[in-house]
């Protein structure tokens, strides 16, 4: 009996953390990013590195620039007496008296780094509030794409929407008529692009995976997969939208229970706005990567 009490005063806990205002916070994030990106307009700005993340990728100042301002409303939320693990891929995981709680708060500062860097403007701020460890648990999705000054939300069971309108995943259906293709060097793709041969019109590769899933959630893109493995801080906040808005997303052969979102997790993945086109996207993935 003590032990059903304690699972339920943690699930309590993780549900008060999640009905906290995370749009709010999120929103104080892209306001506070958007200066980062004002005061540096040029490449050469852009191009000035500061190590290694944690994430195992060179680490751009203006993503350092970012994630501290995603730390800064991390520090406030704690300060406000709530208690999780941050997962970001800049820091890796940094714990809020994270022995309290099961919430977790996957954080990628800039989705779509590349295209930052060089002034393309597809990318993104990605936040993902979960209840507990695994892409199931993730009630609240947040992808804010700057070059669009879109904004991109789902809460767990009640649906998903794009700047403050409800969206639904769903194209018009005139076959797979285009296809978002992540994970984009040359040597991935290649395979990917011949399973898509005959069975898809046109493919697009935006470069931030985050954005590419809210695309399949607004019924933009008619399918998705990422041509090699990704991590959970690229695709917890969007797997959300698009499930919300009605997409079907998979994690290789993982069941979303069974999908972590540490930062140490691989795995190719792969949606489509209903379960026939998914299944053209995973048979065009399986020679990829």
């Amino acid at each position: 009996m003590a032990a059903v009490c304690a699972e339920n005063d943690r699930r309590e806990a993780s549900r008060a953390l999640v009905a906290a205002d995370w749009l709010a916070a999120c929103r104080r994030m892209v306001d506070g990013q958007r200066e980062v990106f004002a005061a540096a307009p040029s490449i050469a700005e852009r191009t000035v590195y500061e190590g290694i993340g944690e994430g195992g990728d060179r680490a751009l100042a203006i993503d350092r620039r970012c994630e501290d301002i995603v730390f800064r409303e991390l520090d406030a939320m704690h300060a406000d007496g709530n208690a999780f693990t941050a997962i970001s891929e800049e820091r890796g995981e940094v714990g809020f008296d994270a022995a309290e709680s099961e919430v977790r708060v996957v954080i990628d500062p800039i989705d779509g780094s590349l295209n930052a860097r060089r002034t393309i403007p597809s990318h993104c701020l990605s936040i993902a509030v979960a209840g507990g460890g695994s892409m199931a648990d993730v009630e609240f999705g947040y992808v804010y794409d700057f070059g669009a000054s879109e904004e991109f939300i789902a809460t767990r069971r009640d649906g998903a929407q794009l700047n403050g309108r409800p969206i639904r995943a769903e194209g018009p259906g005139h076959g797979i008529e285009v296809v978002g293709l992540e994970s984009a060097e040359p040597g991935w793709i290649l395979p990917a692009v011949d399973g898509l041969r005959g069975k898809a019109f046109r493919v697009r590769s935006i470069g931030a995976i985050a954005i590419t899933l809210a695309y399949v959630a607004a019924g933009r893109l008619d399918g998705m997969l990422t041509a090699r493995v990704c991590r959970s801080v690229d695709a917890a906040g969007g797997q959300l939208i698009a499930r919300e808005a009605g997409a079907r997303v998979e994690f290789e052969d993982l069941d979303l229970a069974h999908t972590p979102l540490g930062l140490d997790a691989r795995y190719r993945l792969a949606a489509g706005l209903d379960s026939d086109v998914l299944a053209v996207m995973l048979e065009a993935q399986e020679p990829a990567g």
